[in-house]
């Protein structure tokens, strides 16, 4: 329990000089902030314990773990947030244990954490294949494609797995694919898992590249990604501006009665099927191949509801 609780100290300081900003703050602030935060989540002020001197400690330990560098400024006696250093991976990991200490603050009580429940499974193989892909190991499993339904041994070389829309997917080498590029695995699928004593020699790849102008979880490695511009009504666009469609994603108008952006990527059927759900809310300016071709889709969605 101890081991969480200094997390969770260490995400409560980041979150409040992040919420400072350029102001930042002094260390009897942050301690007073976090005083009032243990109470406010009704976690027992004794764990706190916080001194000047656990603070420095602290200070280092952001820096090491969230990978958030805190500098001081002594003209003001004031320590703030090097924005420089930001990892989002590292603040999505805990952003989760923010969620789990939530969760456990619930203490069994129904209906206030109301999660998801249209979700997929397969997340109880993802330790044993980040083991294997960490240690370079190969892994064999049995793996079922929807539209077949009958299940196939695979031998694979594993080097990352990537999460999207609740669903999380290894991509991985077929050992003995004479053609090296990597393919994609629902966790969801696996049914059988081994992690075998064999390592392998991973090939020099850059995953976030083939995924870079990538929406979703189709490879766009060697295509040509298009610039599409696309309109929402103003109150579409407020989702959109809060939860970006794509990295790339740049605000070209935003007022009271459209809110219109850039997007550069490859237009997969991942991204396709995205915009169709946004349904009267989007409009394609460009390009005209990819309105054409939403175009044409719609009408066959016609035809079946008719």
């Amino acid at each position: 329990m101890a081991k969480i609780e200094q997390m969770l100290r260490l995400k409560f300081i980041e979150d409040f000089l992040r919420s400072r900003k350029n102001r930042g703050a002094s260390y009897e602030e942050i301690q007073d902030y976090l005083e009032k935060k243990y109470e406010q989540d009704d976690i027992d002020l004794d764990h706190l314990k916080f001194t000047k001197r656990t603070f420095l400690r602290d200070k280092v330990a952001i820096s090491k773990v969230l990978k958030t560098n805190i500098i001081y400024r002594r003209s003001t006696n004031t320590y703030a947030i090097d924005d420089d250093n930001y990892d989002e991976f590292q603040e999505d990991v805990f952003d989760n244990l923010l969620l789990v200490e939530a969760f456990r603050n619930v203490k069994g009580k129904k209906n206030i954490m109301l999660f998801e429940q249209r979700k997929s499974r397969g997340l109880h193989w993802i330790n044993g294949l980040v083991h294997a892909i960490t240690h370079q190991k190969i892994v064999t499993l049995k793996y079922t494609k929807f539209w077949e339904g009958v299940s196939h041994d695979k031998v694979l070389e594993p080097y990352a797995v990537k999460e999207f829309k609740n669903r999380w997917y290894l991509l991985a080498h077929e050992k003995n694919d004479e053609k090296y590029f990597l393919k994609t695995f629902g966790l969801d699928r696996i049914s059988e898992l081994e992690i075998s004593p064999s390592s392998f020699k991973p090939k020099q790849y850059d995953i976030e590249k083939d995924f870079e102008n990538s929406f979703g979880i189709i490879s766009t490695l060697d295509e040509t990604p298009e610039e599409i511009v696309l309109s929402f009504d103003a109150d579409q666009g407020k989702y959109i501006k809060t939860l970006p469609l794509h990295h790339s994603q740049e605000i070209l108008v935003d007022n009271d009665k459209e809110f219109r952006i850039k997007l550069i990527l490859v237009p997969t059927f991942d991204f396709e099927r995205e915009i169709l759900s946004l349904g009267s809310s989007v409009k394609i300016i460009s390009p005209e191949s990819f309105r054409k071709s939403m175009r044409k889709e719609v009408e066959e969605m016609l035809i079946n509801f008719n």
